[in-house]
């Protein structure tokens, strides 16, 4: 079975295990400047013009692979790679008849439509203001709004054009969930990676003997890496040298039960467990930020109980979302959890130590309930607070949730809200199309993911959210 979606990933990938292997071996330093040429021997170029232009792309990426960038933000745009996109905009196609109507022209304001030959419309870019009215009243849809790909996967509009045709993010507006980095085909938008942290963290713990080294997974485990078994898996990790793996879904669990208790207390809430989610309102709606669930998000849950009961424990979480690599910069989530690295991360980090999973033995990982498993999905988290408003026996409280998948949809349901127009008491968002099984950071995208999460879920010893958290609490 394939690793990887597409060959960006693979290539991504071929740069963090390289980087991996030198990091390993305390040989980074001396070997970086060597690995684009490691990675592309020979003089025959493999994607670009030259094998120099690649090796150029390369070392940008190795930089970013090594924590570094261009930029403070998660997602960093690598300009010289950013160059093979055509021209964006309202563009007039082979479709245009020359008609007599002229509706086009009529419809521009700034008179940006002329005709010439066969009289075929054309579009003065100088004084188009790309409003779209010529495309709307075309009666043979010949004029199309062409946006790159990396435009079109961002919903929040953070991204535009530079004066050198490339890429470029607007911090401010940025969620970092990554939409951008899945869809570009060209990888010219990529996250900054901690392996290299992961790395240093595992090898100065000695075995665990120094403190120990946790590793978190996400409930979306289930659905990734599934050319192997989940217990080896697991395995795997604990081969890396973590010392013990622990279920982001029992955070979730807890989650569950306070978020049910504080929505039945205040009457209105919106979730708190993702973070590009939580970024988007605080930005996009600042008016409905003391709505946002005062709960920590499960990562951070989960992290601050073993960081209490451990001391000087560290703590690694490994799972589909880039915007975890933000949120654990944050004042409030810094000092439960250590580092944040993604599925593609991991599979780099195995292959970098030759740790062929699907030749180990099955470990078990078990902490959690299905209700904490399936927050993976969009619904599931809703699905675990009517089950906690159950368990608590608050079923006073009619739950009347508005479970939100994508920032098209999170907009939408916000922008009810701020208008007094919403039909509902809690809203679950989630930024990635799917919820976090649609994560940037995961190897494969699919509607099987889904299926793969609720057989995950269904697996787990515990049926309910308090006989999972119970023996946290006694």
């Amino acid at each position: 079975m394939r690793k990887f979606d597409t060959k960006v990933q693979y290539l991504k990938y071929k740069v963090l295990r390289e980087v991996a292997r030198q990091a390993w071996n305390d040989t980074l330093l001396e070997n970086v400047l060597d690995i684009p040429k490691t990675i592309v021997p020979g003089k025959v170029p493999t994607m670009r013009c030259c094998v120099y232009k690649e090796r150029a792309i390369l070392a940008e990426r190795v930089k970013l692979a090594m924590g570094g960038g261009n930029s403070a933000n998660i997602i960093n745009v690598i300009d010289i790679a950013c160059d093979d996109c055509p021209a964006i905009g309202y563009q007039v196609t082979d479709s245009c008849r020359g008609c007599l109507a002229h509706r086009c022209e009529d419809a521009c304001r700034r008179g940006a439509i002329s005709f010439g030959y066969n009289h075929e419309a054309h579009i003065d870019k100088t004084r188009c203001v790309e409003c779209g009215q010529c495309a709307k009243v075309c009666p043979y849809s010949a004029i199309v709004n062409r946006k790159r790909p990396c435009q079109n996967a961002c919903k929040i509009k953070a991204i535009s054009i530079n004066e050198d045709n490339a890429a470029k993010i607007d911090d401010e507006k940025c969620i970092q969930c990554g939409a951008c980095v899945y869809q570009c085909p060209f990888g010219a938008i990529s996250d900054r990676s901690f392996i290299i942290n992961v790395i240093d963290m595992l090898k100065k713990s000695q075995g665990n003997t120094k403190y120990k080294v946790y590793a978190l997974v996400a409930p979306a485990i289930g659905s990734q890496l599934n050319y192997a078994k989940l217990g080896q898996v697991i395995t795997g990790i604990k081969e890396l040298g973590f010392h013990t793996v622990v279920e982001v879904a029992l955070g979730a669990d807890m989650v569950a039960q306070a978020e049910s208790m504080e929505l039945a207390e205040k009457g209105f809430l919106t979730s708190s467990c993702c973070p590009a989610f939580v970024r988007y309102v605080k930005t996009a709606f600042p008016a409905l930020e003391p709505y946002i669930s005062h709960n920590l998000s499960p990562m951070a849950t989960i992290a601050r109980y073993i960081k209490e009961h451990e001391g000087d424990a560290k703590i690694v979480f490994i799972g589909p979302c880039t915007a975890k690599k933000a949120e654990v910069q944050l004042d409030d989530v810094k000092p439960y959890v250590d580092a944040a690295i993604t599925f593609e991360e991991l599979q780099a980090l195995l292959d970098s130590r030759d740790i062929d999973i699907t030749t180990l033995s099955e470990d078990v990982l078990d902490n959690a309930s299905y209700f904490g498993r399936i927050f993976a999905r969009s619904g599931g988290l809703s699905d675990a607070v009517a089950e906690g408003l159950k368990e608590q026996h608050l079923d006073d409280f009619q739950l009347k949730a508005c479970a939100c998948d994508g920032i098209e949809e999170c907009r939408m349901a916000l922008l009810k809200k701020s208008r007094n127009a919403l039909d509902a008491n809690f809203i679950e968002g989630m930024a990635c199309v799917k919820g976090c099984i649609g994560g940037a950071g995961n190897l494969t995208h699919g509607e099987k993911n889904k299926a793969a999460v609720d057989t995950y879920g269904r697996e787990a010893l515990e049926k309910t959210i308090l006989g999972a958290i119970a023996p946290l609490q006694s």
